[in-house]
């Protein structure tokens, strides 16, 4: 044999060397994709998830704490609130080629999330003047779970209820901040929409109600811009939605049908396809009302969970209002716990008043704040969400003032789950 044919066959032998090589890592990287799959997997228990982890960490050398993994729970958090929380708990920089390893793809805001952390903490526990001087909006928290953001125009025109709602969340160790750039105090609508796996959604925003009136429309707030303003990563559609017209529980949307009068050009059945991909779950379309002009799910029902809503007392509702919900509750298999609904509470000045409107209320972590309105169905409506919700506290607000312009809780709050 040649000394060429040595070199020869050993330059081949290195070739494919590096080739085996190459496809080792290319193999060890899809893998710790794969087991960040099998991590958010909720039929597997928690010694299946920590096994993971465990598999998990010797791939990235050991960065994973034991101690995180034997604490390790899923519940039901998302793969990319997982990923952060791994990321947080044992300082491990979410740069692009780890974030790949996990996800398969780069998410940059998990860095500006992880850098402001370390940078920036938050200053929202200080108590010196936290109604005069409400903290702004941030993205990153030391308390983990939800947080419930207004816009800074609520604090403006209806200082004092605000004041009352902030009590009851420093009561019970909620999380709150304000928005920068809004024009009005209805910040559901206009803020993004949040997915269970995290991602924001940020939809149009100019629905036909604000149109025809100058001072209306000039009180419709410029998404782009509260985005820039509040840092807030968002992923932008052109559907033409407001947020207190989605309500979204266990992989489920409901969404009245107005969503099809404010976006004409669509094809109804790719329209609600294209939701169901952006919100990550099955779209329901149940009936709006003719009487309401924003046509909003959250004035008419509400999740208790997956397969149960609350709603406005049907014997209450219109005739062709019972009629399109029964359907949508015999084809989705859905339970309905009935609301007294106090009607006829509007007057020549509050046109658009939502008193008597018990279904708005506010539902962050394990507390619910529920507007009351000094009637008999008060202490009715209490004893409902209760029995609905045995393992949340019922608080109780008078929400008239902000009431009386069209909207309550669920408008006036955006929450935003942290974890």
């Amino acid at each position: 044999m040649t000394i060429e044919s040595i070199i020869g066959i050993a330059a081949g032998l290195i070739a494919i060397g590096g080739a085996v090589a190459s496809l080792y890592k290319k193999l060890k990287k899809r893998s710790l994709t794969e087991l960040m799959n099998q991590l958010v997997d909720k039929t597997l228990s928690n010694k299946q998830h920590q096994r993971i982890l465990r598999k998990m960490n010797r791939q990235l050398g050991f960065k994973i704490k034991e101690e995180y993994i034997q604490k390790f729970v899923l519940n039901d958090r998302g793969k990319e609130t997982v990923f952060m929380d791994i990321c947080d708990s044992n300082d491990i920089e979410p740069k692009e080629d780890v974030c790949r390893r996990f996800l398969n793809v780069d998410i940059k805001k998990f860095r500006a999330n992880y850098y402001s952390k370390r940078n920036n903490p938050r200053l929202s526990k200080e108590k010196d003047s936290p109604l005069e001087n409400p903290p702004s909006f941030s993205p990153t928290l030391t308390n983990k779970g939800q947080t419930v953001y207004m816009s800074e125009q609520l604090m403006s025109k209806f200082p004092e209820t605000c004041k009352n709602l902030i009590k009851i969340l420093e009561r019970h160790h909620v999380n709150y901040s304000f928005i920068k750039g809004t024009k009005d105090i209805w910040c559901r609508d206009y803020m993004p929409v949040q997915t269970e796996s995290g991602r924001l959604i940020q939809f149009k925003y100019d629905p036909s109600y604000l149109k025809g009136k100058k001072e209306w429309e000039e009180s419709r707030s410029d998404v782009k811009e509260i985005c820039r303003l509040n840092n807030i990563d968002a992923i932008f559609s052109d559907i033409n939605l407001d947020g207190g017209n989605v309500l979204i529980c266990d992989g489920r949307a409901i969404i009245s049908d107005r969503i099809f009068t404010e976006n004409p050009t669509y094809d109804k059945d790719s329209l609600v396809n294209e939701l169901s991909r952006l919100l990550e779950c099955e779209i329901i379309i149940i009936p709006a009302e003719k009487g309401d002009y924003t046509g909003h799910a959250d004035g008419m029902v509400r999740f208790v969970n997956g397969s149960t809503i609350l709603g406005n007392r049907m014997t209450d509702e219109y005739k062709y209002w019972q009629k399109g919900m029964q359907k949508v509750l015999e084809k989705y298999k859905l339970t309905y716990i009935d609301v007294p609904f106090l009607t006829n509470i509007k007057d020549n000045k509050h046109p658009e008043s939502a008193i008597g409107i018990y279904v708005n209320y506010l539902e962050v972590n394990n507390l619910v704040v529920l507007p009351i309105f000094n009637r008999e169905e008060d202490k009715q409506v209490i004893e409902i969400l209760k029995n609905a919700f045995p393992n949340k506290i019922i608080e109780t607000i008078n929400y008239n003032d902000v009431a009386q312009e069209g909207g309550l809780l669920n408008c006036t709050t955006w929450v935003v789950d942290e974890n």
